[in-house]
């Protein structure tokens, strides 16, 4: 979930719930971390404790800092987070293998109000040429703004577990999803034989 202006809600945002997939450790369910702040050049994140503990009444929620270690997806989303809205509680969670259902309850659990920001970081389809890229993520991109997510697999984004348990709450709430952006790595740099595609959307 995105900000379309995030200026007039700066103030109120309190709580930032960010999920993203894990690369590099295999796991059952979604890990939080036992750490109390997470650190950037920018300074120190807090996490929300209080929140981790209520995830981990839910039998799909574990202890495991393993899984945060060394995990991408949800620390290159923190610079941009610090730089939007300066000071906020983090909950942080890697997500491994989970059900839209259970991604989805972690979700409502969390909720809350205008406090809450909720932020789910994937990549598109990968290493495909660019042309073949760009069809894919079109594709996903409709499936995205549909609610469908079962018209995402595995090779249309990484993170297409935590991205399917939004599209089910958001589907349940009556939200309506865009596409704020969509391109890929060829578009910016490198070659265009293998690409990464990349997208932006809001749920309002």
């Amino acid at each position: 979930m995105n900000i379309r202006n995030p200026a007039p809600r700066r103030e109120r945002i309190e709580r930032v719930v960010l999920l993203g997939p894990s690369h590099r450790v295999p796991l059952e369910g979604m890990a939080v971390s036992s750490a109390e702040f997470f650190a950037t050049p920018l300074g120190d994140i807090p996490i929300d404790r209080e929140a981790v503990q209520h995830l981990l009444t839910l039998p799909q929620v574990r202890m495991m800092d393993e899984a945060h270690l060394l995990e991408h997806s949800l620390e290159v989303q923190l610079p941009f987070l610090q730089e939007t809205l300066g000071e906020f509680r983090l909950v942080p969670l890697v997500v491994g293998d989970s059900s839209p259902d259970e991604v989805a309850e972690v979700l409502e659990l969390l909720w809350g109000g205008e406090e809450t920001l909720l932020v789910i970081s994937s990549d598109l389809s990968h290493y495909q040429d660019y042309e073949t890229a760009r069809r894919l993520d079109r594709a996903t991109s409709d499936a995205i703004e549909a609610l469908a997510p079962q018209r995402i697999h595995y090779d249309d984004a990484c993170g297409r577990n935590p991205v399917n348990g939004l599209l089910l709450a958001a589907r349940r709430r009556g939200l309506r999803a865009s596409t704020l952006d969509l391109r890929n790595s060829g578009d910016t740099a490198g070659p265009r034989d293998r690409v990464v595609g990349y997208g932006a959307y809001v749920f309002e």
